[in-house]
């Protein structure tokens, strides 16, 4: 009941008026039965605007990390996230993806639509990177399609670590679903799985027109974080300081 109100009373409406949003593809989205919504992720407000123009609910699979912060804040982003049908998912292991796949399945058993970010986590400088294999995993598992989705526009609109939005355009665009029935009984095959990932990779990048980059976003931060801090610490070297006299 909560995402429901929270879609057509209290956040949905809000986030028409800011992000003015432009829907492009809809029609792309079944209308009943199960499928998953694969995107790009440039945001913390991807979250919340593909399903204020859904039609249908959506489920994501959003970091467990939304749902342990500490404090009252905290308290309230997990209340949120549970409140609006989100499940938490470890990103941590091997293991932690089996479950995140398990809980993606159960969300399809039921004919709902399931939403899922391949690259894993946000992009933290706008462009689209490798995509991990399990979206892969439930839609042969699952026998379903995968309906490709761009975010475009909200990279500018809000990036990373910034709480008020900009104003600035943004557009939805879904589109043609995807079908790999011709890979059925092949989800163990790793190169079956990887080709998958990379066609859904590409039809994202056809429709956000982003600049590619054959990484995992989270090695890619993880090296940006590593080059800021050697930089900081040559300029450290640099400019020592002065003893007091």
């Amino acid at each position: 009941m909560f995402y429901y109100v929270l879609k057509y009373v209290l956040l949905g409406p809000l986030l028409r008026l800011v992000f003015r949003p432009r829907i492009e593809g809809l029609e792309h989205v079944p209308s009943s039965g199960p499928a998953i919504i694969a995107g790009n992720h440039l945001s913390f407000a991807d979250h919340f605007l593909m399903p204020a123009v859904l039609k249908r609910r959506i489920t994501f699979l959003a970091k467990a990390e939304y749902f342990t912060g500490p404090g009252i804040k905290g308290r309230l982003t997990a209340s949120f996230f549970r409140s609006a049908g989100q499940i938490p998912v470890d990103r941590s292991g091997k293991e932690a993806g089996q479950a995140a796949i398990r809980e993606g399945l159960g969300v399809l058993s039921k004919d709902e639509l399931l939403g899922i970010y391949p690259e894993g986590t946000r992009s933290h400088d706008g462009r689209l990177y490798k995509g991990k294999v399990g979206v892969a995993v439930m839609a042969l598992r699952a026998q379903v399609p995968v309906i490709p989705c761009a975010m475009i526009g909200t990279f500018e609109a809000q990036p990373p670590g910034k709480v008020i939005p900009n104003i600035h355009p943004v557009v939805i665009r879904f589109g043609k679903p995807l079908d790999f029935s011709r890979y059925l009984g092949m989800e163990d095959e790793k190169a079956v799985l990887r080709a998958i990932t990379d066609e859904i990779m590409y039809a994202i990048l056809t429709l956000s027109e982003q600049e590619y980059v054959d990484q995992y976003a989270a090695v890619a931060k993880a090296e940006e974080a590593e080059r800021k801090k050697a930089e900081k610490e040559q300029r450290g070297r640099k400019f020592p300081r002065m003893p007091l006299s």
